[in-house]
C-alpha cells in the first residue's frame, strides 16, 4: 500500500513446509538460503515481513523505480533519506550485492549470498524487528540500524524490548571503473546480549567432567564483526562479486551460523554471450573458518548453531564451490539448476566432500 507520498506499507505472508537438507545441520555455509533452522512436515503460515518505509527526497537527478518484490514503481531523487521500521530481514538493507544476495534468484549458499561472518539479528526464519535509516548523497550511502536478537541463540522468538540487540552500520560507495558500474561496502555489526565464551564452557566442562556447553556460562557481553563487499560489472555481460569478513571468535555466534572468518569470490555471466539473453551462469567459491578456541570447543564435544560431530580431531577450513544456470523459457519464469561441492563440511577433514544438487522454479509477475 502506498499510504502517502513516499510512504509504503508492506506485508509478506508465507506458507512453508519441510526441512533443510539433513535437518539444516552439518555445514556452516549451509547449502540453501531458502532453508530455515526449523521446519514442519505439514504446511504452516508465517508473517515474515510487516514493515513501513518512508522515502524523503533531498534533490538531485530524478530516477525511475521499477516495480519489484517489496518495491513499488515510481520516481525518487538521487539524494534521499529512507526510513524502514517493523519486521523485515537485516540483510534486506545491509550487505546487499547485485550478483550474490537472493536465494530465489541467484546463488543458494548461505555464505555466498551474505558474508558468512555477518552474525545478523534474526529469528530461526531469518527475520527481525527493528529500524534502519539510509542516507544517500551522490555516490555515497550511509546506513545504520538497530534490531532485536532472538531471546536465546537461534531461537524462534525475538526480543521485543531491545534487551538483547544488534547495532549495524554500513558505508557504501558507488563508482564507475572503465565505464562499468561497481560498488564497495563496509559493514560493521555489534551484538549485545547473553552470550557464552568458548573458554568458559571448556573450563566448566573440565571441572565437571561434562560435555562443554555455552548455555550455562552465558552472561551479558558483546560480539562484533566487520565485513567488506564488492560488486563490479566487468562488461555488459559479466559481473563479479567478492566478500570478506571476520567476527569475534572467542564468543559464540548468536543468530546466523558457526563462522568466524569468511571470504568469497564469484562471477555472474549473462546468457547473451552464447545467444541466450536473460539466462545467467553463476560461479562462486567461499572459504569459511573458525577460531582455534572454537575448534577446541567442537573437538571436546560442543555443539554449534549448525555444526558439531562430537569430536573434531582434524579441523580444516570449510571450502564450498557453487555453480548455477538459470534458464528463462518465458520472461516471468526462471528455472535454475544448481550444484555445490562442500569440502570439509563442518570444518571436519574426516567428512566429505559432499555433492549437493538442487533445482529451483521461480515465477514473478
Amino acid at each position: 500500500i502506498r499510504s502517502w507520498s513516499g510512504a509504503e506499507v508492506w506485508i509478506n505472508p508465507e506458507i512453508d513446509q519441510g526441512f533443510g537438507l539433513s535437518a539444516t545441520l552439518g555445514v556452516a555455509g549451509f547449502t540453501s538460503g531458502e532453508a530455515y533452522k526449523v521446519g514442519k512436515k505439514h504446511p504452516y503460515p508465517r508473517l515474515q515481513r510487516a514493515f513501513f518505509r518512508q522515502t524523503i527526497n533531498l534533490g538531485g537527478a530524478t530516477e525511475n523505480v521499477e516495480a519489484a518484490a517489496n518495491q513499488l514503481a515510481g520516481t525518487r531523487t538521487a539524494n534521499r533519506l529512507v526510513l524502514t521500521m517493523g519486521k523485515f530481514g537485516v540483510a534486506d538493507i545491509f550487505d546487499t550485492n547485485r550478483y550474490a544476495h537472493d536465494p530465489r534468484a541467484d546463488f543458494f549458499n548461505w555464505s555466498l549470498i551474505d558474508a558468512g561472518s555477518f552474525d545478523y539479528a534474526a529469528d530461526a526464519w531469518g527475520y527481525s524487528t527493528g529500524i534502519a535509516g539510509e542516507w544517500q548523497q551522490g555516490p555515497w550511502t550511509l546506513r545504520i540500524g538497530g534490531f532485536n536478537l532472538s531471546k536465546i541463540p537461534n531461537g524462534e522468538k525475538l526480543e521485543r524490548s531491545f534487551h538483547q540487540y544488534q547495532l549495524d552500520a554500513e558505508i557504501e560507495h558507488r563508482h564507475r571503473l572503465l565505464g562499468h558500474d561497481g560498488a564497495i561496502r563496509l559493514t560493521i555489526f555489534r551484538n549485545r546480549g547473553n552470550f557464552g565464551r568458548f573458554a568458559d564452557a571448556l573450563a566448566l566442562a573440565k571441572a565437571t567432567n561434562e560435555v562443554p556447553d555455552t548455555a550455562p556460562v552465558r552472561g551479558r557481553r558483546s560480539r562484533s564483526g566487520v565485513s567488506f563487499s564488492l560488486e563490479q560489472e566487468l562488461s555488459g555481460s559479466v559481473g563479479m562479486f567478492a566478500r570478506a569478513g571476520i567476527a569475534n571468535g572467542s564468543v559464540e555466534p548468536y543468530d546466523f551460523s558457526d563462522i568466524d572468518r569468511s571470504a568469497s569470490l564469484g562471477l555472474a555471466i549473462d546468457g547473451k554471450v552464447w545467444g541466450r539473453q536473460g539466462d545467467v551462469l553463476g560461479l562462486g567459491a567461499v572459504v569459511n573458518a573458525i577460531s582455534a578456541i572454537h575448534q577446541r570447543y567442537l573437538d571436546a564435544g560442543g555443539i554449534g548453531v549448525l555444526v558439531g560431530d562430537g569430536r573434531l580431531p582434524h579441523p580444516a577450513a570449510e571450502a564450498i564451490g557453487e555453480a548455477y544456470y538459470t534458464w528463462r523459457p518465458l520472461k516471468p519464469l526462471a528455472v535454475t539448476l544448481d550444484y555445490q561441492l562442500v569440502v570439509n563440511p563442518g570444518y571436519n577433514r574426516d567428512r566429505g566432500p559432499a555433492n549437493v544438487v538442487a533445482a529451483r522454479i521461480h515465477g514473478q509477475f
